[in-house]
């Protein structure tokens, strides 16, 4: 390989290939030209495919089963209400810039989600989603955050909320927050010492949630001719000529990598899964819910209840075991029996229509060599991801919600999200078979860096070099 320098990341959270690398592709000269110029192609995720751990996961090279964070709530132990939120604090391996820092390289760590509270590097970091508000300490070193609020004014980690329906307001926030977050790239990228320069923007995944519907012919809710059929679009346009800006801070020694840590799809609808499992006979309510009502608002009798679920872009399903939680009614010497027939049960639920769809139960322990933590007794993917989970219980929309519980929402996370590598020595083209777990290995291989015995993935340069 010809001597890299420095590594620019520019990470687009659900960043979808069908659109960047397909769809949208003659509308996005910039995106095009690296990919005309690189190795690029879809990218599988980790199990479950969503921002928190998969980000982490990227930066680690390790599983959701590694870190021990297997979604945004987790469990703490094996007690009903023991929860805890997977931010920065809960991940304790090293990612790239810990990595190559120990090495001397400096970095610039921009938004990348997993990374608040703000911990020292060497180099710089601004802190990601999961930051409350500008009051938190968000900057390394500390004295950084007079800087950011010189250049950008209030700094926007996230939207407000993008489940809404007033969509003028979404639109003008994500291309705020969007601007701003580009805008600090190019300050840092002009005026910081770097040979790592990491970034994530977080407006692809939101444009998507909220305005899925009005592109996608093939969604349910789609009305033809609608004002924002075209946002979508225009938002990755708008990106595309963002990235053209920091692209020249890249010169012929830097290798640059645009990458998501998933992919997005149309959301047919939720599955209620708790209500599902009351109809079942497996979960237990103190009360009966008086309409539509959330399992906490209801109470959990536990000497009732077999299994209870989380809802979300995918199920966390959890069994009430003898000797483990502590009013279990499964023993535990019928575990495994009992988990296979519930395996089965849930993989036949169908949709709305009675039809059969393919609907992926994960077992912990098949997806992750390691499992740390309390991992969920099983992973759910509703209709290859077609369809949500959904934690509600009551009410009279039976096992199919077509209105999001917790908002407006149009798009899931699909399986495969995409990458573009630009370097020296990689070979243009297509190219299948690249895991979210190999972006480390092949970033650390570009720099020149041994790449740590415990990353699970491997680099991808043995299959997009010459």
């Amino acid at each position: 390989m010809p001597d890299i320098k420095r590594m620019m990341i520019i990470g687009l959270d659900c960043a979808e290939p069908s659109l960047v690398l397909g769809r949208f592709r003659d509308q996005l000269p910039t995106l095009s030209a690296l990919a005309d110029a690189g190795a690029y192609g879809r990218l599988e995720s980790v199990v479950p495919p969503i921002t928190v751990p998969a980000w982490s996961c990227m930066m680690s090279s390790r599983t959701p089963g590694d870190l021990g964070i297997y979604g945004f709530r987790n469990r703490a132990d094996h007690s009903y209400d023991g929860l805890f939120i997977a931010n920065g604090s809960a991940v304790k391996e090293p990612r790239l810039w810990d990595i190559v820092g120990r090495r001397g390289l400096r970095s610039i760590v921009l938004g990348v989600p997993g990374t608040f509270p703000v911990r020292p590097l060497n180099g710089l970091m601004v802190s990601c989603f999961l930051t409350p508000s500008t009051q938190s300490q968000y900057t390394f070193p500390p004295a950084l955050r007079n800087e950011v609020e010189d250049v950008v004014g209030e700094y926007l980690f996230d939207c407000t909320e993008f489940r809404t329906e007033d969509k003028d307001d979404l639109l003008r926030q994500i291309y705020e927050m969007t601007d701003k977050r580009f805008a600090l790239a190019d300050h840092f990228l002009s005026t910081k010492p770097w040979e790592l320069f990491a970034m994530v923007e977080m407006g692809t995944d939101r444009i998507h949630h909220g305005f899925w519907k009005d592109m996608d012919p093939a969604h349910r809710k789609h009305v033809p001719g609608g004002a924002y059929e075209q946002a979508i679009l225009d938002y990755h346009v708008h990106v595309d000529g963002l990235v053209a800006n920091l692209l020249r801070h890249a010169d012929d020694e830097t290798a640059v990598l645009i990458v998501s840590d998933h992919g997005a799809k149309r959301m047919d609808g939720g599955i209620r899964i708790n209500e599902w499992l009351r109809r079942e006979g497996l979960l237990g309510l103190e009360r009966e819910p008086q309409g539509r009502s959330s399992t906490r608002e209801c109470g959990i009798d536990w000497s009732r209840t077999k299994v209870w679920a989380e809802g979300g872009y995918y199920s966390r399903v959890f069994l009430n075991v003898e000797g483990r939680e502590p009013e279990g009614t499964i023993p535990a010497a019928d575990y495994e029996r009992f988990r296979d027939e519930l395996i089965e049960r849930i993989s036949a639920i169908p949709d709305d229509q009675g039809r059969p769809i393919p609907t992926k139960v994960f077992r912990p322990e098949d997806v992750y060599p390691e499992i740390k933590g309390v991992a969920p007794d099983l992973i759910v993917h509703f209709g290859d991801l077609y369809w949500r989970a959904v934690g509600t219980v009551g009410g009279d929309e039976g096992l199919y919600t077509f209105d999001n519980d917790t908002g407006p929402d149009d798009a899931n996370h699909a399986q495969h999200g995409m990458f573009i590598l630009r370097a020296p020595g990689v070979e243009p083209g297509l190219r299948d078979g690249a895991h979210l777990l190999d972006v480390a290995p092949t970033v650390l291989e570009l720099l020149g860096q041994p790449v740590p015995p415990a990353m699970r993935g491997a680099s991808l340069l043995e299959r997009v070099t010459a």
